[in-house]
C-alpha cells in the first residue's frame, strides 16, 4: 500500500512517498526537499506573503504532479503546515488557496503535536540509543528539531516522552532578529546577544531538565534531527572520507569536536566562502549560522558530551504511528 505524506516547513516542504508491507515498515519510493521559504519576508508580522505563497504553490503543484505520477489522491494525503502557518494571520487564505490549486488540504498541526511526531520519528531511527548508556535502561535523550519557525525541544528515552514544547525561535525567525544580511559573517557582538535570547526564551526547557533529567542519574545526551543536523554529519563525511553518507542511513554519531570544527568554520565565513565548505547545501548554507549558536547554546548550558544525529523526523514519525 503506498502511503505519502508532506511537511510544509516554515523554509522548506518536503514530501515523502512510501510502500509498506508486513515484512518491513516501509519501503521509501520517492523523498524529496524543496525550498519554499514561506516565512521570509512576513514571519516577524504573522503574515505569509504574495511572494511566499507563490513560492509554496510552485513546490505543492510539482508535489502534486508525483503525486499523480504514483497515483494517489492528493486530498487523502496528510499534509502539516507548522511554525508559520500556524501563526499565520492570512492561513485560511493560504490553506484555500492551496487546496484550489492543488488539490492537497493542509491540517495545521499545534507545537505540541509537531514535537508528538517529531518524537516518534526519531525514536523510530535509533538514533536515542546509538550510543551505550552504561546500563541496561535507555539514555535520557533531549531531542532537538531546529525548523525555519520553530524549534521542539523534547525530553524522554525509548520508553515515554519526560516533557516536550515547542519554542517559536526557528531558523529564519533568528536570522531576521540578529543576521538580518547573511551575505556577511556573523559578528560575535550578535552571537552574545542570541545566547542572551536563548536564557530568556528557553527558561521552561531549563526548569524541565532540572525536574526530570537528575532523577534518572544519567547523563543527558544529545539527538538533532531536520535540517541543520542533516548538513553537520554531510559536513563531517565530506571532511572525514571525502564523499556524502549512505542516504539510507538514518541515525549518526556526531562527535562533539567535529560539530566545533563546524561551528568555528560556519561563524568565521560570509556566504560565499560557506558554499565552498565540503556538505554544504545552498538551502542550509545561511540558516544553519544561527542553528549552531542555538546547538552551542544547548551543549555549553546542560554540559552535553555527547551527539546523535536522526535523519528522521516530523515525517517519518506519522509514518511509525500510522
Amino acid at each position: 500500500m503506498k502511503q505519502a505524506v508532506i511537511d510544509l516547513g516554515t523554509n522548506t516542504f518536503h514530501l515523502m512517498i512510501v510502500e509498506q508491507t508486513v515484512a518491513q515498515p516501509w519501503t521509501v519510493l520517492f523523498r524529496e526537499s524543496r525550498p519554499a521559504k514561506i516565512g521570509k519576508g512576513g514571519i516577524g508580522q504573522n503574515q505569509i506573503t504574495d511572494e511566499a505563497i507563490e513560492r509554496a504553490l510552485t513546490v505543492l503543484t510539482y508535489f502534486r504532479s508525483v503525486l499523480d505520477e504514483h497515483g494517489i489522491d492528493p486530498a487523502q494525503v496528510p499534509a502539516f503546515g507548522t511554525s508559520a502557518i500556524r501563526v499565520a494571520a492570512n492561513q485560511d487564505h493560504f490553506i484555500e488557496t492551496v487546496a484550489q490549486a492543488t488539490g492537497i488540504r493542509i491540517q495545521v498541526i499545534s507545537g505540541d503535536q509537531e514535537a508528538a511526531y517529531i518524537y516518534a520519528g526519531v525514536r523510530a531511527s535509533g538514533a536515542m540509543n546509538l550510543l551505550p548508556s552504561g546500563d541496561s535502561e535507555s539514555p535520557v535523550s533531549l531531542v532537538m528539531d531546529i525548523g525555519g519557525g520553530s524549534v521542539e525541544f523534547i525530553l524522554g528515552t525509548t520508553e515515554r516522552i519526560f516533557w516536550k514544547q515547542s519554542f517559536e525561535i526557528g531558523g529564519q525567525r533568528l536570522m531576521d532578529r540578529f543576521m538580518p544580511n547573511p551575505q556577511n559573517a556573523i559578528s560575535l557582538a550578535a552571537v552574545e546577544r542570541m545566547n542572551d535570547y536563548f536564557r530568556e526564551q528557553l527558561l521552561p526547557l531549563v526548569n524541565a531538565i532540572h525536574q526530570y533529567a537528575p532523577t534518572t542519574g544519567r547523563p543527558l545526551q544529545l539527538v538533532g534531527s531536520s535540517g541543520t543536523f542533516d548538513t553537520l554529519i554531510d559536513m563531517q563525511y565530506c571532511h572525514e572520507t571525502g564523499h556524502w553518507p549512505d542516504p539510507e542511513q538514518a541515525a549518526f554519531v556526531l562527535p562533539v569536536a567535529e560539530f566545533y570544527r563546524a561551528y568555528e568554520l560556519l561563524l568565521t565565513r560570509n556566504h560565499d566562502e560557506r558554499m565552498q565548505l565540503p556538505g554544504m547545501i545552498e538551502l542550509r548554507v545561511d540558516m544553519i549560522v544561527v542553528a549552531v549558536c542555538l546547538i552551542d547554546y544547548i551543549l555549553t548550558t546542560f554540559g552535553i558530551q555527547t551527539i546523535t544525529v536522526s535523519r528522521y523526523s516530523l515525517k517519518e514519525g506519522v509514518l511509525a504511528g500510522s
